[in-house]
């Protein structure tokens, strides 16, 4: 907890500043928000957003664009991930800052954190850093980028959690809504309820998506080929898995994998 409110005070300390901070401060933090918008970039790995109602997962050469006042924590696993997180001033911006959205760093984007990879701490109005980074938050919407879309829904339906942690110990079996609604004692009927009720997802939605999310932990993971992946979590036909990842990624799998090196 100390640790919490020692970040809230770095980040919130100057309310008129916009604040660069190249590293992996926010690590396992409890759920927190900030008076600040925050653009969170993150680069040679995976990390992983959680927020009330929802997993993100934000793979590498990614951002994230957290609203004010937007309770969330923030995990990884990978050593060697670079985050850079910059907290904007809050404004009357509608819109896009509005929500919470994860897209593709664009190449522009990319020239724009290079010309300033030095820079940290505060700046404020009058300087031509604290222009340059306003400018650079302004080219967000204009972009228009399509969002990235893993994002997985959470609940606190106890049953439905135990179903769902048994989808995914198991996320490599050819698995079945009949097979998985006679194993909990539960009807078909009542099953496709469950997640369509508390997690806005079909069975089908939700199965995709959790085997999409640990292909994409394989492909950073281990050397494990692509084909070699796809019927380790669960998939027989490997173009099928090659259009569900695209899908849900934008991006093929051995682009995947590329990016992440």
């Amino acid at each position: 907890m100390e640790s919490l409110t020692e970040l809230a005070t770095i980040v919130d300390h100057f309310p008129e500043s916009v604040l660069v901070i190249r590293q992996q401060t926010e690590q396992q933090l409890p759920a927190h928000a900030h008076d600040k918008g925050q653009l969170l970039l993150v680069f040679g790995g995976i990390a992983y957003l959680q927020t009330a109602e929802k997993d993100f997962y934000i793979p590498s050469n990614h951002y994230i664009w957290i609203p004010k006042q937007y309770s969330h924590n923030l995990m990884f696993n990978a050593q060697d991930l670079y985050i850079i997180n910059i907290y904007f001033p809050s404004t009357d911006d509608h819109g896009f800052y509005d929500e919470l959205g994860i897209y593709p760093v664009s190449k522009l984007l990319f020239e724009m954190l290079s010309f300033g990879e030095k820079w940290h701490g505060d700046f404020f109005a009058g300087s031509w850093e604290y222009e340059f980074l306003n400018t650079l938050k302004s080219l967000l919407p204009k972009e228009n980028l399509r969002k990235f879309s893993i994002q997985l829904p959470t609940t606190d339906h106890q049953r439905l959690n135990d179903i769902t942690a048994d989808l995914r110990q198991r996320i490599n079996e050819p698995l079945m809504l009949e097979d998985i609604a006679k194993k909990f004692g539960i009807s078909v009927r009542s099953l496709t309820r469950l997640f369509q009720n508390k997690l806005h997802l079909s069975f089908i939605q939700y199965l995709k998506m959790v085997r999409i999310i640990h292909a994409m932990e394989l492909l950073k993971d281990t050397d494990l080929t692509v084909t070699e992946i796809a019927y380790g979590v669960g998939y027989s036909n490997i173009s099928a898995f090659s259009n569900t990842f695209f899908q849900l990624t934008n991006m093929r799998p051995t682009e995947f994998r590329s990016m992440l090196q």
